[in-house]
């Protein structure tokens, strides 16, 4: 399994994989993932030994120089490849993009995916609050997490 940015000739599977993950919940569009390229936000994909897309993941920064702050607006991973590290893969991607920039991280999840959860806990995401009816239009409700700047010496060392 190989890491990429993400490409325009991607998000035919992106829009997928949200589909099969998401099916209550207005998955992505592709116009959704276009926007996203459009905007500059940091995005990556996973593909398997056939070039085979697996997974992907997404970090929106916002800020100045300085003063960035993330949003880590997606990671999924195909369900035939769950379970492999793939979603691991990608959030340290993500977050190593984010020490970079000494930028904190905010993300919502839904507080019934326990995998989720304890993936981003065990990254540093710490639960500051529950935004009810979050996801639409299952109504189901999100926690939002955030993990702290970094500074890149501070993961290294």
């Amino acid at each position: 399994m190989r890491l990429e940015p993400l490409r325009r000739r991607h998000i035919r599977a992106c829009v997928e994989i949200e589909r099969l993950l998401f099916p209550g919940d207005s998955p992505w569009s592709a116009s959704a993932f276009h926007a996203e390229l459009d905007a500059g936000g940091y995005y990556l994909v996973a593909l398997d030994e056939q070039d085979v897309l697996v997974g992907y993941a997404g970090l929106a920064l916002m800020g100045t120089p300085g003063d960035w702050e993330g949003g880590l607006h997606t990671i999924a991973v195909h369900p035939d490849h769950q379970g492999k590290g793939i979603g691991t893969a990608l959030l340290r991607s993500l977050l190593a993009r984010a020490d970079e920039l000494c930028a904190p991280v905010v993300l919502e999840v839904r507080t019934d995916n326990d995998t989720a959860i304890t993936l981003y806990e065990r990254h540093g995401f710490e639960r500051v609050g529950i935004r009810r009816r979050y996801y639409q239009p299952s109504g189901a409700d999100a926690f939002t997490m955030v993990r702290p700047a970094r500074r890149t010496q501070e993961v290294a060392g």
